[in-house]
This record gives C-alpha cells, sequence and structure tokens, in this order.
C-alpha cells in the first residue's frame, strides 16, 4: 500500500513476530507515564493481543501500526484510538522506542503517513491528540504537522507524586 510508504520509513500492521519488540515497549517503564500504563504486561497477553490485531479499526476502534524501516528494523508504534466513525474523528499516539532513533525525522514522516491514511483513506474528519506540558519533543512534532493546541487541562495526571497539565491538540482536515 503506497498509502503507508515513506522515504525513510513505513507503517505496517502488526506482525506475531512482533511479540519481542511490543512486549519491550509496553513494559519500558520510563514510557509508562504517557501510555498511562500501571503495570506490566505478560507475553501471554500480547500475544493475544497480537493475535487480535487483525480486527478491522471498524470493529476494534483502534489500529496500531508498526513504524519500520526499509530493513525491516521496528522503530516504534503509531495508533489511531477511540475512533469514532460517526462523528469522524480519532486520538493519535506515537512512540519512537530507541532514544537513538529519535530526532532523525522518523516520527514525523511517520506521522505524515498516518495523517493522509486517516483523512484521504479512512474519510476522517479530524485527529486529536494530548501532550504532557513538559513533553516538548511531542509538541514540536505535531505541530509540526499543523496540529493546533486548543486547550490545557490544569493537574491533569497524577505522575511519580505530583500533577502533571497536559495540551489537548486538534488536526482539522480542511
Amino acid at each position: 500500500m503506497i498509502t503507508l510508504k515513506g522515504d525513510s520509513v513505513f507503517l505496517r500492521a502488526l506482525e506475531p513476530e512482533d511479540l519481542e519488540f511490543v512486549h519491550k515497549v509496553e513494559n519500558d517503564e520510563s514510557i509508562w507515564e504517557l501510555s498511562h500504563t500501571q503495570t506490566p504486561f505478560s507475553k501471554y497477553i500480547i500475544k493475544q493481543y497480537l493475535e487480535q490485531s487483525h480486527k478491522d479499526i471498524y470493529e476494534a476502534k483502534q489500529l496500531r501500526l508498526v513504524i519500520s524501516d526499509y530493513n525491516n528494523l521496528p522503530l516504534g508504534l503509531i495508533d489511531l484510538f477511540d475512533f469514532d466513525f460517526k462523528n469522524r474523528r480519532a486520538g493519535v499516539g506515537i512512540l519512537v522506542q530507541n532514544i537513538e532513533n529519535r530526532g532523525k525525522g522518523y516520527g514525523s514522516e511517520a506521522l505524515k503517513l498516518l495523517i493522509d491514511y486517516s483523512f484521504n483513506r479512512l474519510g476522517l474528519h479530524q485527529l486529536y491528540c494530548n501532550i504532557s506540558e513538559d513533553n516538548i519533543q511531542s509538541v514540536k512534532l505535531f505541530t509540526k504537522q499543523g496540529f493546533e493546541q486548543i486547550g490545557l487541562k490544569r493537574d491533569w495526571n497524577h505522575v511519580n507524586g505530583s500533577f502533571k497539565s497536559e495540551y489537548s491538540f486538534q488536526l482539522i482536515n480542511k
């Protein structure tokens, strides 16, 4: 599918072979704040998730894709979640897993591919995301792709004993 192919990365469906990669990502406590994860995931649970990942976005209300380079190395994950067909909107989440791969344009290219897919293939009217106020890299990533800050939820998330505010961003398909 050309829609999901860029110059440096492409987006692909989850495969059974992604078990170790997804297990590593989901159990990386340094990013639990982003996903609001509270407890680790077993390989058994992730294997079950991968077995169900073939479900259509209209049924599952979410779509998780692997960000891969052209050597078939998984670099990260990008998600559409809370898919709302009636109102033609979805939330977006993205993670480039390895710190050494961040800041190289992979996330930006993956997000652009997902935006194009969401608007041109799925017919969505808008995408949104929520970003912690101290996550400057994500704020830059989403604003670079045209997302606009539409609000600030003060003291929204309780993280490591203190509260953090969270920005709301939105991209409307014009």
